[in-house]
């Protein structure tokens, strides 16, 4: 059977991927980049612009299924929800109705309904209500919250129920229902293949039945309680997490800075969807499925390591955020604070020609206020080296200060032994930051 699949380099869409190609069917990826799996086809498409039934055409040729799981969390630009989750799909509809397509999965999202609130749910509603318009014979799958090992949303979570308190945004319940990312994929790939015998034994075709169907987990529970499931999972002990419980107008408020922050999947979108709730009947996917979709406590199979990778998601921005304050506190104090003739006589002490010590003095303020600014502001991938460079600039610090200034070995606070773990934490980022070899 060949499928046309939208969205294949997603979360969803790549773990769909793998178990059809696993299952021996042809894989027609359709998208901006191809798949690093050679056994997948391509064929290249954007959805922010092939919003007319003339761009999908052509690549229809020869399919059977269409599965499409193209979606963004996020407007930017001409990369809109009116585009992505609505016209270009309505278009892929209109040419699958024209091109013996003989059934279309379309991955919505639960609150895809008439109490949809925010552009994503609605634009995706737009979306459903099309294909069920069409002469399509097909299903909506609406899946709650998504788990996945690798998923970028289950990380944030993880992440957040390791944390020592928990965070609720607001006064809402906002009830979810998590899903794993194996029992959606296991639903999606049972439909495609119901669809196809459904098709094949059916007289005079399959006629236009779309169906819906939440994804869904067996168990609904309120955020805060899904965050103590994944701790409990993770082997974090008590099953107690402190909740400090934010009023509703500094939530908002939070979601609005989230909105101008790059990779931030808080805004106020997600704020409203998930005081909305996220739940639905479990039931009618265990039917389709043939068992119980998996429960939260299920999620994690490695909780040793999964633990140890959530603690560093927050740990280490944490350690990153404090060795910019020294940089930049060292920086504030040395520019004026500390008496300036003291530390030109330090500096003398050092070797400093004394013409040269108010230039030395500023300029190095200067640099460890840059090293405070680029801790604060570089991207992961330029950090390693500025690592190195921090740590040569204490390590010379420390050596110099050491030679020439002896009495602060025997200093009570310890100003140059103080060193030893700054330069290990900044070695430990410098190697968790190296690139993987795999990507």
């Amino acid at each position: 059977m060949r499928v046309l699949l939208t969205g294949a380099t997603g979360f969803i869409g790549s773990h769909v991927a793998a178990a059809l190609l696993a299952r021996g069917h042809e894989v027609i990826a359709a998208g901006r980049h191809p798949s690093r799996d050679p056994r997948m086809g391509f064929v290249p498409a954007d959805f922010a612009h092939d919003t007319e039934k003339a761009a999908w055409v052509a690549r229809l040729k020869g399919v059977d299924i269409v599965v499409n799981a193209a979606g963004i969390f996020r407007s930017h630009g001409d990369t809109s929800f009116a585009a992505v989750h609505d016209a270009a799909p309505r278009a892929l509809f209109a040419a699958c109705a024209g091109a013996g397509v003989h059934y279309v999965v379309q991955v919505s999202a639960l609150g895809a309904d008439a109490g949809a609130r925010t552009a994503f749910h609605a634009s995706k509603k737009a979306a459903d209500d099309a294909l069920a318009a069409s002469p399509l014979a097909g299903c909506i799958v609406q899946p709650s919250l998504v788990y996945g090992a690798n998923g970028a949303s289950a990380r944030m979570f993880r992440m957040l129920a390791a944390m020592p308190v928990g965070v609720q945004l607001g006064s809402a319940q906002q009830m979810v229902q998590p899903v794993h990312i194996d029992d959606v994929t296991a639903a999606i790939v049972t439909l495609v293949e119901q669809g196809a015998m459904a098709h094949r034994g059916a007289r005079g075709g399959m006629g236009n039945e779309v169906r819906r169907l939440a994804l869904v987990g067996p168990d609904a529970m309120p955020f805060v309680a899904y965050l103590r499931a994944l701790r409990i999972a993770m082997g974090l002990g008590a099953w107690r997490l402190p909740v400090l419980r934010l009023p509703d107008w500094l939530a908002r408020g939070l979601a609005q800075v989230g909105e101008v922050l790059p990779g931030s999947p808080l805004d106020r979108d997600a704020l409203d969807m998930l005081a909305r709730g996220n739940t639905a009947d479990a039931a009618p996917l265990a039917a389709l499925l043939g068992r119980q979709p998996r429960a939260v406590r299920d999620f994690i199979v490695q909780p040793e390591a999964t633990r140890h990778q959530a603690q560093l998601d927050w740990l280490l921005p944490l350690l990153r955020l404090s060795i910019a304050a020294v940089w930049i506190w060292t920086a504030i104090v040395s520019a004026g604070l500390y008496p300036v003739a003291d530390s030109h006589t330090l500096l003398i002490r050092t070797g400093v020609p004394p013409m040269l010590a108010p230039l030395m003095l500023y300029g190095a303020s200067a640099l460890d206020l840059a090293f405070g600014a680029a801790t604060l502001a570089w991207p992961r991938r330029n950090r390693r080296w500025l690592w190195l460079a921090q740590i040569a600039l204490i390590a010379f610090y420390s050596i110099v200060i050491a030679w020439r200034l002896p009495e602060f070995l025997l200093h009570p606070y310890g100003p140059i032994s103080k060193n030893l773990p700054m330069l290990a934490a900044l070695w430990m980022l410098y190697e968790l930051e190296k690139p993987s070899w795999n990507t």
